[in-house]
């Protein structure tokens, strides 16, 4: 098959784009390009419209994504990047996606009706205890953390607390800006960062440019 390999678990190179393999074949998220290959459609992940694409285009070495894995994504948005992880987790797989806002949300409705593995929870990812009831008989696998707030890391630290299994993994996609619109960038990921290792093993980090201006990528493990 020429113009076709495996990146990581669910993640291929077709054709020198980044994919995954549709979870619900024929149908796309957010208009990106279906590719057939071998008997099975793949979607390309667009790595302008998705962060962990973006750090898996940047070399990212280490994606602790697996098939059936529990994810709780903060941050879900209109689940473009959700999509993706859907499809790598398959049907027996859970994304709990929460998000505060419901005009975000309306959109992502609309993909967990064709994708069941997605279940969205309207709420504050800054306040897991107005949640922790609903989904405290699960812990996850992994916590996907892309809410773009000051307190980022106390954020997956609050959720990684409740929810997220001992050595579990995190992705957080750190956005500068957030955080201090004045301070050195490079100032404040290094701060940033002697805050992740109180609760955390940094495993790797990318930067995301030039696919996000100011963004960090870090895949984590908790202690």
């Amino acid at each position: 098959m020429s113009g076709f390999r495996q990146l990581f678990n669910g993640i291929f190179l077709v054709n020198g784009r980044i994919c995954t393999k549709n979870l619900v074949q024929g149908i796309n998220v957010y208009g990106e390009r279906l590719f057939s290959e071998n008997g099975s459609e793949y979607r390309e992940w667009v790595p302008f419209r998705s962060k962990l694409a973006a750090a898996v285009k940047k070399n990212l070495k280490t994606v602790p994504i697996n098939n059936a894995a529990k994810v709780l994504y903060l941050g879900i948005a209109e689940g473009t990047t959700a999509s993706h992880v859907s499809d790598i987790i398959g049907n027996d797989g859970l994304i709990v996606g929460i998000d505060i806002s419901e005009k975000t949300m309306r959109k992502l409705l609309r993909i967990c009706e064709q994708r069941k593995n997605i279940i969205p929870i309207i709420a504050d990812a800054n306040q897991p205890d107005r949640y922790v009831e609903s989904l405290e008989h699960i812990k996850f696998d992994i916590i996907f953390q892309d809410v773009s707030q000051k307190n980022q890391v106390d954020i997956l630290r609050k959720n990684a607390e409740i929810f997220l299994k001992p050595n579990g993994f995190a992705l957080l996609a750190l956005k500068a800006k957030s955080i201090s619109s004045t301070s050195n960038v490079k100032n404040i990921f290094e701060v940033q960062e002697i805050e992740l290792k109180k609760h955390f093993k940094i495993i790797e980090r990318v930067n995301l440019e030039p696919f996000e201006k100011d963004h960090m990528f870090y895949v984590l493990q908790k202690l």
